[in-house]
């Protein structure tokens, strides 16, 4: 950029400076808080108009070589602790200038990010946005979501690694990696499933253990919008239904929203195939413990048993009771999917912890 700026660019920079190293000189005195602010403004001035500043320090120096006070009384001493002071607020100036501009876009590219996350704004102008972040909304994308055991936010060093790696593996490929209400979030181009796959290994190494779920490819600006809503409820989800797989494809987890778009009537197998357990000495809860264990283990006694730290005697009991309290017998095909669906929809409803 400063290759572009010729010498009497540089000029409108350097007004006064001149003239303070000579009244340095005569003088000796340091700079006045007038003068200092004055070099700051032409800092701000010269880092907006996006000159280099290297190349403005060694127009500095060029300046004081070429006017350079003479005569008799020069204090050379006085003259560089003058330079020094005018450089010094210029270079404060011109920082200033750039933590501003810095600043300001971060706040742009949260308010865009925002805007697309939440499908607010202008589809026209939230797609124009987008082209600056390397994301053509008339594609197809796809949003994967990390979560950790901390709230992340832009600055946090989880993100700039997990970023590091993947401009590392893949360059630019019209990614877009931000955090969103404490969670790291990645969109990428829908058919491109090994930028997701690959975020979901670091998100997950980053974040000491954390829990990916990646949403389906949609197209347009509304399709980042559900991606990303279908991301967030495979999270919601693997909490409610303790899924501990490290990642999660809303693809793959469909059959929930399925089961529970009819609350009412999920509620009703719920009560109907699991209400009984109620009369059980300590209540429904161990008995739901042991049907999930029992289904979770692929119906094998010996395997659930050994998760609820059973003996096998002691837990086919507990499906004894079960199968005298319900009339449904958790071994018989038959029976097994009505009670499979209804532990489904306990977990899902957080019954019999909430009345249904």
């Amino acid at each position: 950029m400063t290759g572009q700026h010729g010498p009497e660019e540089y000029g409108k920079y350097l007004d006064g400076y001149a003239g303070l190293l000579g009244d340095a000189s005569a003088t000796g005195r340091r700079l006045t808080r007038e003068e200092l602010d004055s070099r700051r403004a032409l800092g701000e001035k010269a880092a907006e108009a996006g000159l280099g500043l290297r190349a403005l320090v060694a127009a500095h120096m060029a300046e004081a070589r070429a006017n350079w006070p003479t005569g008799n009384g020069v204090s050379v001493d006085s003259v560089l602790a003058a330079a020094a002071q005018a450089m010094d607020a210029f270079a404060e100036g011109y920082e200033r200038a750039q933590r501003h501009a810095v600043r300001q876009e971060e706040a742009s590219r949260r308010e865009f990010i925002d805007d697309l996350l939440y499908g607010r704004s202008d589809l026209g102008r939230l797609a124009q946005r987008a082209e600056r972040y390397g994301l053509r909304l008339s594609y197809e994308h796809a949003v994967a979501v990390a979560r950790g055991t901390t709230a992340y936010d832009e600055g946090d060093p989880a993100l700039r690694e997990v970023e590091r790696a993947l401009i590392s593996r893949f360059g630019d490929r019209s990614i877009l990696l931000t955090t969103k209400d404490g969670r790291l979030v990645c969109i990428a181009p829908g058919d491109q499933d090994e930028v997701l796959a690959y975020f979901a290994k670091q998100a997950f190494a980053a974040t000491g253990g954390g829990q990916v779920a990646i949403g389906r490819p949609q197209p347009g600006a509304a399709g980042v919008v559900h991606s990303y809503e279908e991301a967030l409820n495979a999270l919601d989800l693997a909490e409610r239904l303790e899924l501990d797989e490290p990642v999660l494809r809303a693809a793959d987890l469909l059959v929930y929203p399925v089961l529970t778009r009819d609350r009412q009537a999920m509620a009703d197998l719920v009560h109907s195939a699991l209400g009984p357990l109620r009369q059980a000495r300590g209540g429904a809860q161990p008995l739901l413990e042991t049907l999930t264990a029992y289904f979770d283990s692929g119906c094998v006694s010996a395997e659930a048993a050994r998760r609820l730290s059973l003996s096998v005697r002691a837990f086919t009991y507990r499906l004894e009771r079960i199968h005298k309290l319900t009339g449904a017998d958790p071994s018989d095909p038959v029976h097994r999917y009505t009670l499979q669906t209804a532990v489904i929809g306990a977990r899902l409803l957080d019954w019999p912890a909430k009345s249904i």
